[in-house]
């Protein structure tokens, strides 16, 4: 018999250890997260229920989320696919941790979890010696980016006699310590106290009484509440803590954007110091009395998520100074700014070569620039203050700026066409005054310079401009300063050095019709803002501002001929087409559209569209991501798309390096990719990111040449 007994016991330990080993998978890799099935027992016995964990371990620094994960995040989740006869109950959550992300604050878990389950049987599983459990694990892991990930997880098992139960038991593995240990951390039944709460409007009081004969505690550290459902509580909301006698009561703000019925507050009360016999987490579920009423809008309820490149401001003020001076003499030479330099040339050549009189010219403009770049900078500054999401060229996101200067743009066209006289348009004192002062004409010159050439992003503003809506108000003025300065310098040069003008021909009847010339790069112009309002808006806007301009040209017309002798019905008919103008275009302006859900601007392949989760899945996925911020109102970006992206070469180079395209349009204001330049240290388009999956993200110039681009994607295989 002792023979026989050693024997069995032998077997016995033989078939654990063996079930040990069987029960023990490899864990799955993600990019961030290490996860896998683990059991508490290392054995299943058919009846019994058997707890089976999630296991998360995530890389430093990054987190996973709660069953509410707050402000932003998803909640994990597990779909099992079990064998006949087994069903799985709830995730059992652990306390959660506080996670704050700038104003927002989320809940969810560092370093490893353990997320547990448990697995009941109905006792007549199928005669096999191993029962295998399954499930599809999905997460979402985030640092500064947030990636959704997942994993299809077994865990496989041998199944024990009932017999053995009691050896069973005892066998495991070697997370039945761990889960023990998370067993510790549930939140547990609020003994000792009394729970009451009361909505108050936008707050909810949660009012703790400890249970007759209990003594009150002097001190309950700092208590947390995390509600269990989400649009309940607002995460990032201040919660105050104050006594009254023996009672506690924890001031709770309502969610600002509340979701579903709210009639029971239920949730983790979580303490720094421990409370009773509940340790430091306990759970409260009560009636809620009183009315509740959603909270409002703090300034700034949401951060938005970051690209993979920080911004990493590394110009002193200095450089930027450098950078913003010459950025703003090449602003001079983009397409947009072409309309206004060509009548600039039309006035200096119609002054002739008179010194003095070209200086005070010159004089003018200058001051009309740079007092310009001043305004936009209060502009930018204060919004910027304010909490706006807004960047260089920002005015043109709107569809009544665009539409205005269109307007603007094809009035100047037709009086430089002889349509009509803008002095003849005036009462005879107004244009009196506006002859005996050219140089305000001269100052409004230079501020419609500015506010046609904001759109565009010459080479070397990008960083200036990044460099000076970062820094402190002061920065940001020197910055300005020095763009205005750039830009006004080619006029002052050719105003001080009349050798300079000796090319210009002399004043005759050839400036007629340079002026009549001149008009059709502004008509060029109407047709370019024109396609950029469609981009906005849709084919409708396009045709009211059509419609808009031709009445408009009428009136001018008809109070031209009325001015010039006609009868005073032509003067009627001029107001009346005014009317008729402001009736149609009033919808544009109002930013109304007609048609329905415009169609994604990178919904063509091989582009995508921009969100900062997408970049980062690709790129975590080892693909080499190609990101083009760009603006319909951009005329540099639609240069360097016909001339450098849309060219065979290099969609040929993108595809054999197996690079993923990306655009981020910002033709209408969108605060995501605000964010996302904001991070680059960008204020403004066109900028070009070449994000690299085993190296830094790689920032492109903004005029972009065929040249360039190979070069960037040659970094992705070097040699």
């Amino acid at each position: 018999m002792p023979r026989l007994r050693l024997l069995v016991s032998l077997i016995a330990a033989a078939f654990f250890a063996a079930a040990a080993l069987v029960a023990h998978a490899a864990p799955v890799r993600t990019a961030h997260v290490e996860a896998e099935l683990v059991s508490e027992r290392g054995a299943f016995i058919p009846g019994q229920p058997l707890t089976v964990a999630l296991r998360l371990a995530m890389d430093r620094g990054w987190h996973t989320y709660w069953q509410n994960p707050g402000d932003s995040g998803l909640p994990t989740t597990l779909a099992w696919k079990l064998p006949p006869g087994m069903r799985a109950g709830p995730i059992q959550w652990p306390a959660p941790r506080l996670l704050p992300v700038g104003p927002l604050t989320n809940y969810g878990y560092e370093g490893e979890v353990l997320l547990l389950s448990d697995i009941a049987s109905s006792g007549e599983i199928a005669d096999a010696s191993t029962v295998t459990l399954a499930a599809r694990a999905d997460w979402l892991v985030c640092k500064e980016i947030c990636i959704p990930e997942g994993a299809d997880l077994t865990l496989e098992l041998p199944v024990a006699a009932r017999e053995s139960a009691g050896e069973t038991t005892a066998l495991d593995s070697r997370w039945s310590a761990a889960i023990a240990k998370t067993r510790t951390s549930f939140p547990r039944a609020l003994d000792g106290w009394t729970a009451s709460a009361t909505a108050k409007g936008s707050t909810v009081d949660l009012v703790l009484t400890p249970a007759p004969g209990a003594a009150a505690p002097v001190d309950l550290g700092k208590l947390r509440f995390f509600a269990y459902s989400a649009g309940q509580i607002e995460p990032s909301g201040t919660q105050e803590l104050s006594r009254h006698e023996a009672s506690w009561t924890l001031t709770l703000p309502v969610a600002v954007q509340r979701v579903g019925e709210f009639t029971r507050l239920s949730g983790v009360l979580e303490s720094t110091a421990a409370f009773g016999g509940n340790g430091r987490a306990a759970q409260v579920d009560v009636p809620l009395s009183g009315t509740v009423i959603a909270a409002a809008a703090p300034k700034q309820t949401e951060l938005q998520p970051l690209p993979l490149a920080p911004a990493e401001n590394a110009l002193s003020l200095g450089a930027a100074i450098a950078l913003a001076l010459l950025g703003g003499v090449l602003l001079n030479l983009m397409p947009c700014v072409f309309p206004v330099l060509s009548l600039k040339v039309l006035g200096f050549a119609a002054h002739g070569g008179d010194r003095a009189t070209m200086r005070k010219h010159g004089i003018a403009f200058a001051a009309g620039v740079v007092v310009s770049f001043w305004l936009l900078a209060a502009v930018l500054v204060a919004l910027r203050a304010a909490g706006a999401q807004l960047g260089w060229g920002f005015q043109l996101q709107s569809p009544a700026v665009v539409a205005g200067l269109a307007l603007l743009f094809f009035v100047l066209a037709l009086n430089l066409s002889g349509l009509f006289e803008i002095r003849r348009l005036l009462p005879s004192s107004l244009a009196g005054w506006s002859a005996k002062n050219p140089y305000v004409n001269d100052a409004l010159s230079g501020v419609l310079a500015v506010v046609i050439a904001s759109p565009c992003s010459a080479p070397f503003m990008g960083a200036a401009l990044g460099y000076a809506l970062g820094s402190p108000v002061g920065s940001t003025w020197i910055v300005f300063t020095a763009l205005g300065v750039g830009m006004a310098l080619p006029y002052l040069m050719l105003a001080y050095f009349p050798a300079w003008r000796a090319k210009l021909p002399k004043p005759g009847a050839w400036m007629v019709r340079l002026k009549q010339l001149l008009a059709f790069p502004l008509y060029a112009t109407v047709i370019w803002l024109a396609w950029v309002l469609g981009a906005q808006l849709d084919n409708d806007a396009v045709a009211r501002l059509a419609a808009t301009l031709l009445l408009v040209a009428l009136a001018l017309w008809a109070w031209q001929t009325m001015r010039a002798g006609g009868a005073r019905a032509w003067g009627a008919a001029a107001i009346a087409s005014l009317a008729a103008a402001i009736f149609v275009g009033w919808p544009v302006a109002a930013g109304v559209t007609s048609e329905g859900p415009r169609p994604s601007v990178a919904a063509s392949e091989p582009w995508q569209d921009y969100t900062p989760q997408r970049v980062a899945q690709l790129v975590a996925a080892g693909q080499p991501v190609f990101v083009d911020f760009t603006a319909a109102w951009c005329v540099t970006c639609q240069v360097n798309k016909r001339l450098v992206l849309n060219t065979d070469t290099v969609r040929q180079a993108f595809a054999q390096g197996k690079v993923a395209l990306v655009r981020a349009d910002w033709t209408r204001r969108d605060p995501v990719i605000g964010a996302a330049l904001a991070a680059l240290g960008r204020d403004g388009v066109p900028v070009y990111v070449l994000y690299r999956p085993d190296g830094a993200p790689l920032l492109l110039s903004e005029l972009l040449s065929t040249q360039e681009v190979l070069a960037a994607i040659g970094t992705l295989h070097p040699g």
